[in-house]
């Protein structure tokens, strides 16, 4: 599953089969503002959340962004893991 930065509507997306997982940001000043993820209902449970944030986050840092997270789930994530929490506020 590759991810996708789509500039137009401030949002990431990963395709499972039709089906689209999403990370929406707010752009400022560089710092991208990860305000909500989301994954279809029935796939969740299946570690998808996870894997969209960390490529998110991978995506975003490879582009060149800051990033806050604001989503709590957002957030949980990059305070997991040792590597993210340094780099996402």
């Amino acid at each position: 599953m590759e991810i996708k930065h789509d500039k137009e509507n401030n949002r990431f997306t990963l395709d499972i089969n039709g089906e689209i997982a999403k990370v929406d940001y707010t752009l400022k000043d560089n710092t991208m503002y990860l305000n909500h993820s989301e994954v279809p209902y029935n796939l969740r449970g299946q570690g998808i959340g996870k894997d969209l944030v960390e490529k998110t986050f991978e995506k975003l840092t490879e582009e060149g962004y800051n990033a806050v997270a604001v989503c709590s789930y957002v957030k949980a994530v990059a305070k997991r893991s040792e590597k993210w929490s340094k780099i996402i506020a």
